[in-house]
Order: structure tokens, then C-alpha cells, then sequence
């Protein structure tokens, strides 16, 4: 008899329930919904550049796992310039040579804060981040990390799919 695959982590086991929405957040609890977009509504007007914050959403939620926000930013980084070539090879940035040292510093930043309780986030980091970033633009990288680990945890949290999957 072949060996039974072990169930996703982000399943109950059921395999008629894998893909089942768990539950609708937005209606369950609006206000907080709409506290949500807010937070990404005054980024965007932060003039901060879009592409970069793109980049750094996709980086996060690829480390999340997040289906959802892979499928959003992806396509909204391409919207803004981003080339499919380089979104392919961004798990792999401090091996490439595909990308500046503000984006190295921006998606470092970006690991550290997603993945903070590993290993905190170290002085020379920071200074490494402050050598790329002015104070307002580490604070609104910052809070677009903080805003798409959000995201990605509300939707791997109910297993919201994207909305044109099968």
C-alpha cells in the first residue's frame, strides 16, 4: 500500500474541506476590514515608490505562503513595471544580480520584520537600511510590511482563495 501523503498545515486533514473558505472576516468584524484598508490607503499616499513596496509585499507573503496576496501583488508589481523575470527569481535576491542595493536592503528589512520572532531584528540591519531609507521611508516600508503580513495571516487564517481560482 503507497504511502498516505501527510495533510497541509493549513488544513483540518478533510480533504473535502482543503480548499473551504472558514469563514467571511469582512463581514464577521467590518470595522476592523475597513481599519485594514485604511493602513494601505495611506501608504499609497506616502509617494513612497509603488513598485518597491510590491516587491517587498510579494517577498513577504511569499515566506507566509499566502496565496491570495502572491496572486494580488504579483500582478499589481507587474502593473507598475515590475518584470515577471525578476518576481521569478526574487526568492532567490541576495543571490541575484537583479537587484540594487536599496531593493537588497528594503527586502532584507522585509525578511527580518516578517520573520521577527527567529531572530529579531539586529543594529546593523537597521544602519543598513537607514544608509538606503530616509526616517518616513522606514517607517512606511515598515508599516507595508507589517500591513501585508496582516493580510496574510487574515487570509491563510480562513483560507480565503483568490478570487478567479478554480
Amino acid at each position: 500500500m503507497p504511502e498516505m501523503e501527510s495533510p497541509s498545515a493549513r488544513t483540518d486533514g478533510d480533504p473535502a474541506n482543503e480548499l473551504a473558505t472558514r469563514l467571511d472576516y469582512r463581514a464577521v468584524v467590518p470595522d476592523l476590514y475597513q481599519a485594514q484598508l485604511g493602513v494601505d490607503r495611506a501608504i499609497r499616499k506616502t509617494g513612497f515608490d509603488p513598485k518597491l513596496l510590491e516587491l517587498v509585499r510579494v517577498r513577504a507573503s511569499q515566506i507566509n505562503r499566502c496565496a491570495v496576496c502572491l496572486h494580488v501583488h504579483t500582478r499589481k508589481a507587474i502593473e507598475f513595471g515590475e518584470t515577471p523575470h525578476r518576481l521569478m527569481v526574487l526568492p532567490g535576491w541576495r543571490d541575484s544580480p537583479e537587484f540594487s542595493s536599496r531593493e537588497r536592503a528594503a527586502l532584507a528589512w522585509a525578511e527580518a520584520i516578517t520573520l521577527v520572532a527567529q531572530a529579531g531584528i539586529s543594529d546593523p540591519l537597521y544602519r543598513a537600511v537607514r544608509e538606503h531609507f530616509s526616517e518616513n521611508e522606514v517607517v512606511v516600508l515598515t508599516w507595508t510590511v507589517a500591513s501585508i503580513n496582516a493580510w496574510n495571516r487574515m487570509y491563510i487564517g480562513f483560507r480565503i482563495l483568490p478570487e478567479d481560482s478554480p
